[in-house]
């Protein structure tokens, strides 16, 4: 077994379950929350988070979304951890208290409507320039310039209060990564695993550029003909930049969805027989493109 994979709804003794249970214990909540446990676990493995800090959510129908719970590590979440709250922050379910950075991620799904997903966090290269007040340069690194772009710089308020949510604002339609001074990131995507991914994209690039630095030599740029080619393929890729919006050009978010659970119970045969199922397929196709083991001479 999976820890955390599997919940029940309450039973409560022929009592039907209310919208919001419903929608919580749902297949789609089911899978949201495991989501979300998979991708804070990848935080806290990328040391994108220390104790109880970072926060993750998702938006589950029009009116409610899911939060993860204030004072517990993302190393340890569970999906019966995760909160159900609505649009206005009031919490509909949940064994604990909902994130107390909650008001940032609604104000970005109030600003923005292909928000469906909002990370947050502190990656200690991408925070360096955070706490610095520098924002990094642009047109060094494709998938820099790709799947985050231009990176915006929120000045400081104090977090988990509505001011400190509003900072972020000015920026949000234009930039899906948010250097928050003095404090570290918020990314927003359409799913958490793509709001991971910005993450991810803007620490490496963060970590790549102070590591270029110390080689005591001219950053080397990009084109201009050259970021036009990425601008277009990102325009197609929906993602929003804030050169694309200077031309009048936006993308309509079509990013392609991320492997999800296709299953919430264990399948049949159980996990082992799952294992093998992919071990086989992935022999298989190694012995078809002669790169087997017992293929090679």
């Amino acid at each position: 077994m999976l820890a955390g994979y599997f919940d029940e709804p309450p039973q409560p003794g022929g009592v039907p379950l209310s919208r919001e249970e419903a929608i919580y214990y749902s297949r789609e909540g089911l899978a949201l929350r495991q989501e979300m446990v998979w991708n804070g676990r990848k935080l806290w493995d990328r040391q994108y988070v220390d104790g109880n800090g970072g926060n993750l959510s998702c938006r589950i129908g029009e009116d409610l979304v899911l939060c993860t719970p204030s004072m517990v590590s993302k190393a340890d979440l569970t999906i019966s951890d995760l909160c159900l709250v609505d649009l206005d922050g009031k919490e509909m379910l949940g064994r604990f208290r909902k994130t107390s950075e909650l008001l940032l991620h609604l104000e970005i799904y109030k600003a923005n409507p292909n928000a469906r997903a909002v990370v947050h966090c502190h990656p200690p290269h991408a925070t360096a320039y955070a706490i610095a007040g520098i924002v990094p340069p642009e047109d060094v690194v494709p998938e820099q310039e790709v799947f985050v772009g231009p990176v915006a710089l929120a000045p400081y308020d104090t977090p988990g209060t509505q001011a400190f949510a509003e900072t972020i604002l000015p920026f949000v339609n234009s930039h899906n990564s948010i250097l928050l001074a003095n404090h570290g990131v918020v990314c927003w995507a359409d799913t958490v695993t793509h709001a991971e991914w910005f993450v991810e994209v803007l620490d490496t690039y963060c970590r790549t550029l102070l590591l270029a630095y110390q080689l005591r030599a001219p950053i080397q740029r990009i084109s201009k003909d050259k970021i036009s080619d990425l601008l277009r393929l990102k325009q197609r890729l929906g993602l929003p930049d804030a050169r694309l919006e200077e031309n009048g050009a936006k993308g309509s978010y079509e990013f392609p969805k991320p492997m999800t659970p296709e299953f919430v119970s264990e399948p049949p045969g159980g996990i082992e027989l799952l294992a093998r199922e992919i071990t086989q397929a992935v022999t298989a196709h190694l012995v078809g493109n002669g790169n087997h083991p017992s293929r090679r001479r």
